[in-house]
């Protein structure tokens, strides 16, 4: 089994790291691989909007962003957290989101996540909302979710609550991953989002998204 844990704040002790560290922790203990990445520290250019991703099968900018999206690609599950900007996730984490061929390429399919949002406002409740739809909307099956609303920089070990539902967040995605847990109503809302929006959106594209079509069968989604 293979976690990977995403940090999408410029801070790499922050509270969003902090309780991702938590979990990392708790995941290590139960015999799990993980990899902790901290979106800040990778060589990562804009995407540029060129749209080769679509018919190649990968960005042609070959960078720290397209090989993160790679180790996602072999990975168990995927932990996203993020503090809240403007109500929405940090401008690091939104550019890894531009980059990581998710939606449209369906990277989580079959793939259990996780998503962690933070803040001082009532913001993050809107970016736990966004990147809850990202998971979703990318083929995920969603094993839990954690919205808090802290002053930046504070030591998390001060909050017992927030240390211990990172933790039962934890052994839950591992715990799903183990089963592999079905979740019935996600699996019929994202189908919904596929078969309705995605997919004809695609092949109404032809030959331009031959490369998206080619990772829909490697990820063996036979919606077609």
């Amino acid at each position: 089994m293979k976690i990977i844990l995403i940090n999408g704040s410029p801070r790499t002790n922050g509270v969003t790291a902090q309780i991702m560290q938590c979990m990392q922790d708790k995941l290590t203990a139960n015999g799990t691989k993980t990899e902790f990445i901290h979106v800040s520290e990778l060589n990562m250019q804009h995407c540029n909007g060129c749209c080769c991703c679509y018919r190649i099968g990968h960005c042609r900018i070959y960078d720290d962003a397209e090989k993160l999206s790679e180790k996602i690609s072999l990975a168990n599950g995927v932990v996203i957290g993020s503090p809240t900007y403007a109500s929405n996730v940090s401008d690091l984490l939104k550019q890894f989101i531009d980059r990581g061929h998710f939606v449209i390429e369906q990277l989580l399919y079959r793939k259990y996540a996780v998503c962690i949002a933070t803040g001082e406002n009532y913001g993050s409740k809107a970016t736990g909302k966004i990147l809850n739809q990202l998971l979703l909307y990318s083929g995920a099956q969603i094993s839990g979710k954690m919205t808090f609303n802290l002053p930046y920089n504070t030591d998390i070990q001060k909050y017992s609550v927030i240390k211990n539902k990172a933790e039962t967040i934890a052994d839950k995605l591992y715990s799903d991953i183990t089963r592999q847990k079905n979740y019935p109503l996600q699996k019929f809302i994202h189908k919904i989002i596929f078969s309705l929006g995605i997919q004809p959106f695609v092949l109404k594209k032809g030959k331009s998204y031959q490369g998206v079509i080619n990772r829909w069968k490697e990820n063996g989604i036979n919606f077609l």
